[in-house]
């Protein structure tokens, strides 16, 4: 069961990642199956979704089942990096956005991550590199 409250946006912070550039961390310990904090942005269609992926190279795009969520303008959604085996797992919360959720016992500390899963990632991802670094 998810557990609903309370939400870690408030102890989340950008910083520097050694998976790329900068990464969403967190200041505290978050238990297994909590909700992280709501994903929302700009909900747009399929369309609009890939001429930002190719006129903008916008990459902050997330997909609930039902629309697009753009999350470009978000300051600390836009930094969670891909990671093959994440922390944690998004998931549906309405027509317009969704839950960041923790896969496992995230301690203070570490960056969050999610599964981008989509196949041109899988081509390009370091996470044999760090995997084996740990």
């Amino acid at each position: 069961m998810i557990n609903e409250y309370p939400y870690y946006l408030n102890y989340l912070e950008v910083k520097n990642s050694s998976l790329h550039g900068k990464g969403l961390f967190t200041n505290v310990d978050i238990p297994a199956e909590s909700i992280i904090c709501v994903i929302e942005g700009e909900v747009i269609d399929e369309n609009e979704c890939i001429r930002r992926e190719e006129e903008e190279g916008n990459v902050y795009i997330f997909w609930n089942g039902d629309n697009y969520i753009d999350t470009a303008k978000n300051p600390l959604l836009r930094n969670i990096n891909h990671l093959c085996e994440p922390n944690c797992y998004v998931e549906d919360r309405n027509e317009s956005s969704l839950f960041l959720i923790a896969e496992r016992d995230i301690k203070a500390g570490e960056e969050l991550t999610i599964d981008y899963d989509y196949d041109e990632i899988y081509e390009t991802c370091q996470c044999h590199i760090h995997k084996n670094e740990n």
